[in-house]
Protein backbone atom coordinates (compact mmCIF):
# COMPACT_ATOMS: atom_id res chain seq x y z
CA UNK A 1 0.00 0.00 0.00
CA UNK A 2 1.12 3.52 -0.43
CA UNK A 3 0.20 6.04 1.80
CA UNK A 4 -1.07 9.73 0.96
CA UNK A 5 -1.28 12.22 3.39
CA UNK A 6 -4.09 14.65 2.47
CA UNK A 7 -3.17 17.80 4.68
CA UNK A 8 0.50 17.29 5.98
CA UNK A 9 -0.11 19.85 8.97
CA UNK A 10 0.43 18.60 12.53
CA UNK A 11 -1.20 15.43 12.78
CA UNK A 12 -0.79 14.46 9.03
CA UNK A 13 3.07 15.41 9.30
CA UNK A 14 3.42 13.14 12.17
CA UNK A 15 1.65 10.05 10.79
CA UNK A 16 3.41 10.74 7.37
CA UNK A 17 6.83 11.08 8.98
CA UNK A 18 6.53 7.82 11.48
CA UNK A 19 5.13 5.78 8.31
CA UNK A 20 7.71 7.14 6.35
CA UNK A 21 10.49 6.27 8.93
CA UNK A 22 9.21 2.79 9.02
CA UNK A 23 10.11 2.06 5.17
CA UNK A 24 6.41 2.52 4.18
CA UNK A 25 5.73 4.32 0.78
CA UNK A 26 4.29 7.58 2.09
CA UNK A 27 3.16 11.15 0.16
CA UNK A 28 2.45 13.97 1.75
CA UNK A 29 -0.02 16.65 0.05
CA UNK A 30 0.78 20.13 1.44
CA UNK A 31 0.14 23.84 0.47
CA UNK A 32 1.57 27.32 0.92
CA UNK A 33 4.41 28.13 2.87
CA UNK A 34 4.78 24.65 4.23
CA UNK A 35 4.50 22.86 0.89
CA UNK A 36 7.00 25.24 -0.39
CA UNK A 37 9.72 24.24 2.85
CA UNK A 38 8.70 20.39 2.48
CA UNK A 39 9.96 20.30 -1.04
CA UNK A 40 12.61 22.20 0.11
CA UNK A 41 14.25 20.77 3.07
CA UNK A 42 12.05 17.63 3.44
CA UNK A 43 9.88 17.04 6.89
CA UNK A 44 11.87 18.43 10.33
CA UNK A 45 10.32 16.01 12.84
CA UNK A 46 10.73 17.16 16.52
CA UNK A 47 9.86 14.44 18.92
CA UNK A 48 10.75 14.17 23.06
CA UNK A 49 13.77 12.07 21.80
CA UNK A 50 15.03 14.70 19.48
CA UNK A 51 14.82 15.76 15.91
CA UNK A 52 14.54 13.66 12.25
CA UNK A 53 14.89 15.00 9.13
CA UNK A 54 12.89 12.78 6.88
CA UNK A 55 12.76 13.21 2.85
CA UNK A 56 9.14 12.43 2.50
CA UNK A 57 8.02 13.28 -1.45
CA UNK A 58 5.54 16.06 -1.23
CA UNK A 59 3.52 17.45 -3.55
CA UNK A 60 0.69 20.35 -4.17
CA UNK A 61 -2.59 18.71 -5.54
CA UNK A 62 -3.65 15.07 -5.70
CA UNK A 63 -3.52 15.61 -9.32
CA UNK A 64 0.43 15.41 -8.98
CA UNK A 65 0.45 11.88 -7.08
CA UNK A 66 -0.15 9.63 -10.13
CA UNK A 67 -3.15 8.29 -7.98
CA UNK A 68 -3.40 4.56 -8.06
CA UNK A 69 -6.76 1.99 -7.19
CA UNK A 70 -4.79 0.54 -4.27
CA UNK A 71 -3.42 3.72 -2.64
CA UNK A 72 -4.55 4.85 1.10
CA UNK A 73 -5.64 8.39 1.55
CA UNK A 74 -5.54 9.81 4.70
CA UNK A 75 -7.62 13.04 5.13
CA UNK A 76 -5.82 14.99 7.73
CA UNK A 77 -7.20 18.88 7.22
CA UNK A 78 -9.79 20.05 9.38
CA UNK A 79 -13.34 19.80 8.92
CA UNK A 80 -13.64 22.91 7.35
CA UNK A 81 -11.55 22.22 4.33
CA UNK A 82 -12.79 18.70 3.97
CA UNK A 83 -15.18 19.17 0.88
CA UNK A 84 -12.96 21.04 -1.10
CA UNK A 85 -9.97 18.43 -0.57
CA UNK A 86 -12.53 15.81 -1.68
CA UNK A 87 -14.03 17.45 -4.20
CA UNK A 88 -10.42 17.54 -5.26
CA UNK A 89 -9.77 14.18 -4.62
CA UNK A 90 -12.57 13.12 -6.61
CA UNK A 91 -11.72 14.44 -9.88
CA UNK A 92 -8.62 12.02 -9.65
CA UNK A 93 -9.10 9.53 -8.13
CA UNK A 94 -9.66 6.05 -9.59
CA UNK A 95 -12.42 3.19 -8.54
CA UNK A 96 -11.82 1.57 -5.15
CA UNK A 97 -9.32 4.19 -3.59
CA UNK A 98 -9.40 4.10 0.19
CA UNK A 99 -9.75 6.92 2.30
CA UNK A 100 -9.60 6.96 5.86
CA UNK A 101 -11.03 10.06 7.56
CA UNK A 102 -8.20 10.60 10.39
CA UNK A 103 -9.88 13.82 11.66
CA UNK A 104 -11.75 15.32 14.53
CA UNK A 105 -15.82 15.43 14.29
CA UNK A 106 -17.95 13.39 12.74
CA UNK A 107 -19.21 15.09 9.47
CA UNK A 108 -15.86 14.01 7.16
CA UNK A 109 -16.87 10.43 6.87
CA UNK A 110 -20.25 11.45 5.57
CA UNK A 111 -19.03 13.69 2.93
CA UNK A 112 -16.37 10.40 1.99
CA UNK A 113 -18.97 8.38 1.62
CA UNK A 114 -21.00 10.37 -0.69
CA UNK A 115 -17.83 10.04 -3.09
CA UNK A 116 -15.91 6.58 -1.84
CA UNK A 117 -18.07 3.26 -0.81
CA UNK A 118 -14.38 2.30 0.99
CA UNK A 119 -14.59 5.06 3.48
CA UNK A 120 -12.88 4.54 7.32
CA UNK A 121 -13.03 6.44 9.96
CA UNK A 122 -10.03 7.17 12.46
CA UNK A 123 -10.20 8.09 16.04
CA UNK A 124 -7.05 10.55 16.18
CA UNK A 125 -5.43 10.58 19.86
CA UNK A 126 -2.35 12.63 18.74
CA UNK A 127 -1.09 15.60 20.11
CA UNK A 128 1.13 17.27 17.79
CA UNK A 129 1.66 20.66 16.85
CA UNK A 130 1.87 22.63 13.50
CA UNK A 131 3.42 26.29 14.23
CA UNK A 132 6.49 26.50 11.70
CA UNK A 133 6.19 25.60 7.82
CA UNK A 134 8.45 22.39 6.94
CA UNK A 135 8.25 21.87 10.67
CA UNK A 136 5.90 19.42 12.63
CA UNK A 137 6.17 18.73 16.80
CA UNK A 138 4.97 15.45 18.18
CA UNK A 139 4.70 15.80 22.18
CA UNK A 140 4.36 12.12 22.78
CA UNK A 141 6.42 9.33 23.99
CA UNK A 142 6.92 6.46 23.95
CA UNK A 143 3.74 5.84 21.75
CA UNK A 144 3.29 7.90 19.08
CA UNK A 145 -0.34 8.67 19.77
CA UNK A 146 -3.52 6.42 19.54
CA UNK A 147 -5.35 5.94 15.98
CA UNK A 148 -8.10 3.27 16.59
CA UNK A 149 -9.67 2.44 12.78
CA UNK A 150 -12.99 1.17 11.12
CA UNK A 151 -15.25 1.02 8.28
CA UNK A 152 -17.48 3.29 8.33
CA UNK A 153 -20.05 3.38 9.36
CA UNK A 154 -19.48 0.29 11.12
CA UNK A 155 -17.45 -2.97 10.69
CA UNK A 156 -13.50 -4.00 10.10
CA UNK A 157 -12.22 -5.61 7.00
CA UNK A 158 -8.08 -6.73 6.08
CA UNK A 159 -7.63 -3.51 4.78
CA UNK A 160 -8.22 -1.92 8.20
CA UNK A 161 -6.17 -4.68 9.73
CA UNK A 162 -3.16 -3.74 7.50
CA UNK A 163 -3.50 0.03 7.75
CA UNK A 164 -3.59 -0.81 11.70
CA UNK A 165 -0.36 -3.26 11.58
CA UNK A 166 1.55 -0.76 9.54
CA UNK A 167 0.75 2.10 12.26
CA UNK A 168 1.61 0.07 15.05
CA UNK A 169 5.11 -0.97 13.37
CA UNK A 170 5.90 2.78 12.93
CA UNK A 171 5.34 3.73 16.45
CA UNK A 172 1.57 4.21 17.44
CA UNK A 173 -1.02 2.16 19.02
CA UNK A 174 -3.47 1.34 16.36
CA UNK A 175 -6.13 -1.83 16.24
CA UNK A 176 -9.05 -2.19 14.10
CA UNK A 177 -12.47 -1.26 15.81
CA UNK A 178 -15.82 -2.72 14.63
CA UNK A 179 -17.65 -0.02 16.49
CA UNK A 180 -15.03 3.31 15.77
CA UNK A 181 -18.10 5.68 15.88
CA UNK A 182 -18.54 5.02 18.84
CA UNK A 183 -15.12 6.01 20.01
CA UNK A 184 -15.02 9.09 17.47
CA UNK A 185 -17.76 10.82 19.26
CA UNK A 186 -16.44 10.08 22.86
CA UNK A 187 -13.63 12.38 20.88
CA UNK A 188 -16.14 15.01 19.83
CA UNK A 189 -17.27 15.34 23.40
CA UNK A 190 -13.42 15.95 24.28
CA UNK A 191 -12.89 18.35 21.52
CA UNK A 192 -16.18 20.42 22.87
CA UNK A 193 -13.47 22.38 24.62
CA UNK A 194 -10.70 23.29 21.81
CA UNK A 195 -13.16 26.54 20.68
CA UNK A 196 -13.11 27.41 24.49
CA UNK A 197 -9.36 26.94 24.62
CA UNK A 198 -8.64 29.06 22.03
CA UNK A 199 -10.49 32.36 22.84
CA UNK A 200 -9.20 31.98 26.65
CA UNK A 201 -6.43 31.33 28.98
CA UNK A 202 -6.48 27.89 30.63
CA UNK A 203 -10.16 27.30 29.59
CA UNK A 204 -10.47 23.50 30.19
CA UNK A 205 -9.92 24.17 33.59
CA UNK A 206 -13.05 26.00 33.70
CA UNK A 207 -15.98 24.94 34.99
CA UNK A 208 -17.49 26.05 31.41
CA UNK A 209 -15.09 23.23 29.88
CA UNK A 210 -17.41 20.43 32.39
CA UNK A 211 -20.61 22.41 31.32
CA UNK A 212 -20.00 22.57 26.94
CA UNK A 213 -19.49 18.94 27.71
CA UNK A 214 -22.60 18.01 30.20
CA UNK A 215 -24.59 19.71 26.92
CA UNK A 216 -22.78 17.18 24.23
CA UNK A 217 -23.50 14.49 26.49
CA UNK A 218 -27.42 15.38 26.96
CA UNK A 219 -27.63 15.97 23.08
CA UNK A 220 -25.73 12.78 22.29
CA UNK A 221 -28.44 11.06 24.70
CA UNK A 222 -31.21 12.21 23.19
CA UNK A 223 -29.98 11.56 19.51
CA UNK A 224 -30.01 7.85 20.79
CA UNK A 225 -26.15 7.93 20.05
CA UNK A 226 -23.67 5.33 21.38
CA UNK A 227 -21.13 7.08 23.14
CA UNK A 228 -17.45 4.71 24.01
CA UNK A 229 -17.53 5.11 28.06
CA UNK A 230 -14.92 7.22 29.67
CA UNK A 231 -12.91 4.05 31.19
CA UNK A 232 -12.67 2.63 27.99
CA UNK A 233 -10.91 5.77 25.96
CA UNK A 234 -9.12 6.29 28.85
CA UNK A 235 -7.51 3.04 27.56
CA UNK A 236 -6.28 4.95 24.54
CA UNK A 237 -3.76 6.35 26.70
CA UNK A 238 -1.27 8.80 25.08
CA UNK A 239 1.28 10.39 27.49
CA UNK A 240 2.25 14.26 26.12
CA UNK A 241 5.81 15.14 26.98
CA UNK A 242 8.08 18.21 26.39
CA UNK A 243 10.04 19.10 23.57
CA UNK A 244 13.14 21.05 23.36
CA UNK A 245 12.11 24.37 21.77
CA UNK A 246 8.65 23.65 21.55
CA UNK A 247 6.31 24.94 24.22
CA UNK A 248 3.00 22.75 23.72
CA UNK A 249 0.49 25.52 22.80
CA UNK A 250 -2.56 24.01 23.52
CA UNK A 251 -5.65 22.31 21.27
CA UNK A 252 -5.46 22.66 16.79
CA UNK A 253 -8.19 25.11 17.35
CA UNK A 254 -5.78 27.16 19.33
CA UNK A 255 -3.30 26.80 16.99
CA UNK A 256 -5.46 27.74 14.04
CA UNK A 257 -5.66 31.33 15.55
CA UNK A 258 -1.65 30.98 16.45
CA UNK A 259 -1.05 30.60 12.46
CA UNK A 260 -4.24 32.84 11.89
CA UNK A 261 -5.00 30.55 9.16
CA UNK A 262 -8.26 33.27 9.12
CA UNK A 263 -10.72 29.67 9.61
CA UNK A 264 -11.88 27.06 12.54
CA UNK A 265 -13.19 24.25 12.87
CA UNK A 266 -15.96 25.03 15.59
CA UNK A 267 -18.57 24.57 13.13
CA UNK A 268 -17.78 20.42 12.90
CA UNK A 269 -17.22 20.54 16.58
CA UNK A 270 -19.39 22.41 19.44
CA UNK A 271 -21.42 23.25 15.42
CA UNK A 272 -22.40 19.49 15.27
CA UNK A 273 -23.58 19.58 18.96
CA UNK A 274 -25.71 22.17 17.94
CA UNK A 275 -26.99 20.77 14.95
CA UNK A 276 -27.56 17.84 16.96
CA UNK A 277 -30.01 19.93 19.65
CA UNK A 278 -31.57 21.72 17.56
CA UNK A 279 -32.53 18.48 15.57
CA UNK A 280 -34.05 16.37 19.10
CA UNK A 281 -35.04 19.73 21.24
CA UNK A 282 -32.07 20.34 23.33
CA UNK A 283 -31.04 23.96 24.06
CA UNK A 284 -27.13 23.99 23.23
CA UNK A 285 -26.05 27.60 24.58
CA UNK A 286 -22.86 27.06 25.75
CA UNK A 287 -21.96 25.02 22.11
CA UNK A 288 -23.53 27.97 20.37
CA UNK A 289 -21.64 30.36 22.22
CA UNK A 290 -18.42 28.90 21.50
CA UNK A 291 -18.67 28.22 17.77
CA UNK A 292 -20.09 31.81 17.20
CA UNK A 293 -16.90 33.26 19.62
CA UNK A 294 -14.57 31.09 18.15
CA UNK A 295 -15.45 31.68 14.27
CA UNK A 296 -15.42 35.57 15.14
CA UNK A 297 -11.99 35.00 16.33
CA UNK A 298 -10.60 33.47 13.40
CA UNK A 299 -12.51 35.65 11.14
CA UNK A 300 -10.94 38.80 12.84
CA UNK A 301 -7.24 37.19 13.11
CA UNK A 302 -7.29 37.53 16.77
CA UNK A 303 -4.79 35.99 18.82
CA UNK A 304 -5.34 32.89 21.09
CA UNK A 305 -6.82 34.04 24.66
CA UNK A 306 -8.26 37.57 23.38
CA UNK A 307 -11.27 37.38 25.53
CA UNK A 308 -11.89 36.67 29.21
CA UNK A 309 -13.56 33.58 30.87
CA UNK A 310 -16.04 36.60 32.69
CA UNK A 311 -17.06 37.85 29.46
CA UNK A 312 -18.17 34.32 27.98
CA UNK A 313 -20.05 33.74 31.38
CA UNK A 314 -21.94 37.25 31.25
CA UNK A 315 -23.24 36.54 27.66
CA UNK A 316 -24.42 33.19 28.77
CA UNK A 317 -26.51 35.05 31.48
Amino acid sequence: MRYLIYGAGAVGGVIGGRLHAAGNDVVLIARGAHLDALQRNGLELHTPEGVEHLAVPTVGDPREADLRGDDVVLLTMKGQDTVAALDALTAVAPPGITVVCAQNGVNNEREALRRFARTYAMCVWLPAMYVTPGIVVQHSSPIAGALPIGRYPNGVDERAAAIAADLTAAGFASQPDPAILRAKYRKLLSNLGNALDAVVTDGFRSDLYTEVQAEGDAVLAAAGIDVQPVEEAQRQHVTIKEVPGHEWLGSSSKQSLARGTGSIEADFLNGEIVLLGRLHGVPTPINELLQREANEAARAGRAPGSRTLEELVAQLR
